[in-house]
């Protein structure tokens, strides 16, 4: 019996991951990547083109190495905890040859079409149609992974701002800004508060005469170290916190986070309180906001009004005079290869666990990483290919329309405020990784694992959930993954040890939770005894 063949659209982080689980699964990809090169989002060029993403140049991951690796492939043990975007290709480009994907992939290749093919609810099968040096070619594919991403096709809502059109300044989108220099000295208002706008006002602020950062309705700020100078997700994104979590009311843990960060700066008084809950809306990375806005390079400002010629009047009737405007307003998700793209996907851009159209008569088409996880993308890009192509292979069956439409209008409550980003995917990581897993057979289960392997199990339940856990058993298992999660913690700590400090403290004569009981008990004798002298 022939391989099934596989349309895979793109050879960014997902393409990759799809095309090595199809070969993982013996079928047989053909991937079509428009530009020369892999890496999609994290392929920093200078040239901005209109159907491609585009990043500065000084983008690095909001996740850190270990969390966003390849479930079997994990970073260099060097490699800093959160990565340069060039830090990422270099991974890419190893993990390409490792696995030997780059003869699967048809480079400076644009896909014209994908349609269904007239005997579609017999076959399943897709006519694609791609263009290369001008000339089109057609293929017929037994099953398509759409892996194009989210940050293609930029929302400028220049409608939203009443005078842009008198604007004299000049006004972009973050997708077309790629360095300070050609801004020194401008007065620059950004618009949005999402982790791009946040980066380039913090950036822009070093060149800049004054940088404001205009927000509709406020954002809370993560940190990407957390307690200890550990990576904030390899803290939080435990599987024994995602239990808690399950358990814990919504208020509880609202409340928990909130004062989390308001103790490392306060949102309210640093103009940054949002009207909504943590867990009701995204929150930005901003590592340096605080200083930048302590010390006056950064003031945050409320949702424009309008614009006139040469400034910028806010909701609070306060008005500044700017010369550049910069819109970090996200983007519009888009699939114009797609035969009718309306059919497939509604306004809400609705999927079946935001992988599979639920109305297709075949589960041959499969949208891969078009999702926002709290999370990493690289891991729950590759678990949905592996679901999908154990789909593709008949190994796992989808469940009714009727089923899935309900399981959509499940996920579109939870948690998160209606909005542009809530379209595509807002989910917790490990809650949902773990659901996907479960379709696979692949997720992870300590107590079972403590008969057998106490010490995996207690890294697997306590320690990060890194990707590696969803190679332990079942389909695609990796005999490295039992390695990977018990060193994992020491290869977060390595690249911070650049200098090495000799201990010349004496050992100590007993435990350290003993030693604390002592001084706990000692100092309260101590105030006793002063309370006691004073009412004498």
């Amino acid at each position: 019996m022939p391989r099934k063949r596989i349309a895979v659209i793109g050879a960014g982080v997902s393409g990759l991951g799809a095309i090595k689980t199809c070969l993982e699964e013996g079928l047989e990809p053909t991937c079509f990547e428009g530009s020369d090169d892999i890496g999609g989002l994290w392929k920093y060029v200078e040239k901005i083109e209109h159907d491609r993403p585009s990043i500065y140049k000084s983008v690095t991951s909001n996740t850190s190495k270990e969390m966003m690796a390849y479930s079997d492939y994990p970073f260099s043990d060097h490699f800093p905890n959160y990565l340069h975007n060039s830090k990422i290709m270099e991974y890419l480009r190893m993990y390409v040859k490792h696995f030997h994907l780059m003869k699967h992939i048809q480079f400076l290749t644009k896909v014209c079409s994908v349609k269904k093919r007239s005997d579609f609810s017999c076959t399943g099968q897709w006519d694609v149609v791609v263009e290369t040096e001008g000339k089109q070619r057609s293929y017929v594919f037994d099953g398509v992974m759409v892996c194009t991403g989210l940050f293609t096709h930029p929302s400028l809502p220049l409608e939203n701002f009443p005078g842009m059109k008198r604007f004299k300044g000049q006004y972009i989108h973050s997708k077309e800004y790629k360095s300070p220099e050609k801004f020194r000295e401008k007065k620059i208002i950004v618009v949005g508060i999402g982790n791009s706008g946040v980066d380039l006002a913090i950036e822009l602020s070093h060149v800049a005469s004054q940088v404001f950062l205009s927000t509709r309705r406020g954002t809370w700020i993560w940190k990407r170290v957390w307690d200890h100078g550990m990576p904030m997700d390899t803290v939080l994104f435990t599987r024994f916190n995602s239990i808690v979590c399950e358990f814990c009311p919504l208020f509880l843990i609202n409340r928990w986070a909130e004062n989390k960060l308001n103790v490392q700066f306060n949102h309210e008084l640093y103009g940054l309180q949002p009207r909504h809950r943590f867990l009701n809306h995204q929150a930005t990375f901003g590592d340096d906001l605080p200083n930048h806005i302590i010390s006056g390079r950064v003031l945050i400002k409320p949702n424009v009004r309008e614009f006139t010629e040469t400034s910028a009047i806010f909701e609070d009737d306060t008005e500044e005079d700017i010369d550049v405007i910069i819109f970090a307003t996200g983007y519009t998700l888009s699939f114009l290869f797609l035969e009718d793209d309306s059919k497939i996907l509604d306004s809400q851009h609705s999927m079946f666990k935001f992988v599979f159209p639920p109305q297709l008569e075949k589960p041959t088409l499969a949208f891969i990483g078009i999702i926002q996880p709290v999370g990493a993308t690289i891991p729950t890009a590759e678990i949905q290919s592996r679901w999908a192509v154990r789909v593709f292979k008949g190994l796992n069956k989808l469940p009714s329309e009727s089923s899935m439409m309900a399981d959509i209008r499940k996920m579109r409550g939870f948690r998160f405020l209606n909005g542009p980003r809530v379209t595509y995917g807002r989910v917790p990581y490990v809650d949902y990784m773990d659901e996907i897993a479960s379709e696979i057979g692949v997720k992870p289960k300590p107590l079972s694992l403590f008969l057998w392997d106490p010490l995996l199990a207690k890294e697997v339940l306590l320690g990060p959930c890194t990707p590696f856990q969803y190679r332990i058993q079942g389909p695609g298992k990796w005999v490295g993954a039992r390695g990977a999660i018990l060193t994992q913690r020491a290869w977060i700590i390595k690249p911070l040890k650049t200098r090495v400090l000799a201990c010349h403290q004496p050992p100590l004569s007993m435990p350290f939770w003993l030693k604390s009981v002592c001084a706990t008990f000692f100092l309260l004798v101590l105030t006793l005894v002063v309370v006691k002298g004073r009412s004498h």
